[in-house]
């Protein structure tokens, strides 16, 4: 008997193909935050624009271990109304848009409602939220998009306490349920300098809101911006005098197009390095 017969002869059968199952919620909601999160710096853009949303003037961060071990930001926005408090890391849910129309007249950053519930799925996330017409701050923690208990068999309802206008957010050992994502970010420094490019950047073009930007533990601030401060002082504060005053301003009105724009450019004598 020829090989080629035996082989036709003996064929093996082909496999089944596995089923199609439905994926369990929280698969889901894991594999949609590392789309949206995917390190320290995602989460950090998320978290600024929201307290922007808010109406917030002053924003600090703080950092620790390049944000994998703390990431938190403090805004001085409207915060967060306490009854709201429970569904507040649930995908979808919003304050910034009610009907798919609102989206053509929309003027926020963010309107999705899924930051903070991609971030409360890939770290131990807390808040602490004050409005100014509240006589007290409260605070509730979150995991899996859902409000926790603090502590094993506690109440999972926001708790008051002592706090200032505006909002808290800490996210606190971001990846540690994805181990694969975490060893990947090993250089905390160079998580870091991500984060501190994303504070400067919102910081530059919101010359309106004051900036901060440490290492927890640090008595210094990285980045520190003044409410008020033009973009030309802001960009000297992060990128020294000699950028700053290279700088060419332009601007340009049409009313026929109904629009108007301004910025800064580098002039054809600077230097890149």
């Amino acid at each position: 008997m020829s090989l080629e017969s035996s082989q036709h002869g003996h064929s093996e059968p082909s496999p089944k193909p596995p089923p199609i199952r439905k994926l369990d919620e929280t698969v889901i909601n894991r594999i949609a935050a590392g789309e949206i999160i995917n390190r320290p710096s995602n989460a950090l853009k998320e978290l600024i624009e929201n307290s922007l949303d808010a109406g917030s003037t002053s924003i600090s961060i703080g950092v620790k271990d390049g944000g994998l071990k703390v990431l938190q930001i403090q805004d001085n926005g409207h915060g967060i109304r306490a009854e709201d408090m429970h569904i507040v890391c649930e995908r979808f849910t919003t304050s910034k848009l009610k009907t798919y129309e609102d989206l053509s007249t929309i003027q926020t950053y963010g309107f999705r409602g899924e930051a903070l519930a991609s971030i409360s799925h890939v770290s131990h996330l807390s808040i602490i939220t004050k409005q100014a017409e509240s006589d007290c701050a409260y605070k509730a923690n979150y995991s899996d998009g859902k409000i926790v208990p603090a502590r094993p068999g506690g109440s999972s309802d926001p708790e008051p306490c002592a706090g200032n206008n505006g909002t808290v957010i800490t996210a606190e050992d971001l990846f540690y349920n994805i181990p694969s994502r975490k060893s990947a970010l090993k250089n905390t420094r160079d998580e870091y300098t991500r984060i501190f490019e994303v504070a400067s950047r919102y910081a530059i073009h919101n010359s309106g809101v004051a900036f901060t930007c440490r290492k927890i533990g640090m008595p210094k601030a990285d980045l520190n911006t003044q409410k008020g401060a033009s973009t030309i002082a802001n960009i000297r504060q992060i990128f020294g005098a000699k950028i700053a005053s290279s700088l060419v301003q332009i601007s340009n009105t049409d009313k026929y197009f109904d629009y108007e724009f301004k910025g800064s450019v580098s002039s054809s004598t600077h230097e890149m390095h």
